[in-house]
């Protein structure tokens, strides 16, 4: 008995794809940069522009003898040595140590509210609580500053009507914490928002299984709504971090009710301004937002690290 022997054919591979010439890689090359390029454009423009500009700046002064002088790290100098600038941090600091933690607590709990299901007329609760926001700043300000006047306003009338004294909220001791709540009022809709918007996309099997192993309400906002949107917290804090450092509208408008508690350098962008339109002080203007600039980012990227770490 014999066995037929099968010829044995070589496999042939599959033959590459022409590798692309020169000419048609370049074509390609700007193709891509014709998609970024507005983009690139605009971004170097009302960003990195102005950022090279100050640094321009913050390396010269202003002389009475000798006009604008190249004066290196000066100005860096001066201001890290500038009490001023040093007390209008540390009042920002206070402000978002106490105003942020509570803003993103109640929106965190109005969040929660309105995806827990049992909340009723939810809608018109979202887009109330989200309203404020949409009010401008100044206008908000005006508001809660007429409200707040002891001679003309809501306390006055409340004052006047149960013939009680109520604290000024405008005094020096008390109108910080009066401008954390102008500010929480306006933002508390804003991160609610992104709270619930976060809240929305976790998947309804997590909350069938947590039903099933019995899991209560409280262990499932702890179990999984909270961890599920923790990116959605961090991303809030460091945007509340930012707004609480840049905080400039309130403590300006409030300045013509309250000119005793509110100084030109309350806030750090409220020196800034000052020092560049009032006292002409360009150059070290630019300094103190440069450096002003520097601590919002460490503090800003400190806490993303932080939020983001596994395990925090």
């Amino acid at each position: 008995m014999t066995t037929l022997q099968q010829p044995v054919v070589a496999k042939r591979r599959p033959a590459r794809p022409p590798a692309p010439s020169p000419a048609k890689r370049s074509r390609r090359s700007w193709t891509g940069w014709g998609f970024i390029g507005p983009f690139a454009a605009v971004f170097a423009l009302v960003f990195l522009a102005p950022i090279g500009y100050s640094l321009y700046l913050s390396l010269f002064r202003d002389q009475l003898i000798g006009g604008t002088t190249f004066v290196g790290l000066d100005n860096y100098q001066q201001a890290l040595g500038d009490d001023q600038f040093w007390a209008s941090l540390g009042r920002v600091s206070a402000f978002l140590a106490v105003q942020v933690p509570i803003m993103l607590l109640i929106a965190l709990f109005v969040a929660l509210a309105l995806d827990s299901g049992r909340l009723y007329g939810k809608d018109f609760f979202r887009i109330s609580i989200f309203l404020p926001y949409a009010v401008p700043a100044v206008v908000a300000t005006l508001m809660w500053g007429f409200m707040y006047g002891t001679q003309f306003g809501l306390v006055g009338d409340i004052n006047d009507a149960l013939g009680v004294s109520l604290p000024d909220p405008l005094s020096t001791g008390l109108v910080l914490a009066s401008i954390g709540n102008i500010v929480t009022w306006e933002f508390v809709g804003y991160n609610m928002l992104i709270f619930y918007s976060a809240l929305r996309v976790i998947p309804h099997s997590l909350y069938e299984a947590a039903e099933i192993d019995g899991a209560g309400q409280f262990r499932v906002v702890t179990a999984i709504k909270l961890p599920a949107i923790r990116g959605a917290l961090v991303i809030a804090t460091i945007f509340s971090i930012i707004g609480s450092f840049q905080l400039f509208n309130e403590p300006v408008i409030l300045r013509d009710l309250a000119p005793n508690a509110i100084t030109t350098d309350y806030t750090p962008n409220f020196y800034t301004y000052s020092l560049s339109f009032d006292g002409q002080q360009h150059n070290y203007s630019a300094t103190v937002a440069i450096v002003m600039g520097l601590i919002t980012m460490v503090i800003a990227y400190v806490v993303q690290l932080r939020g983001m770490r596994k395990g925090a």
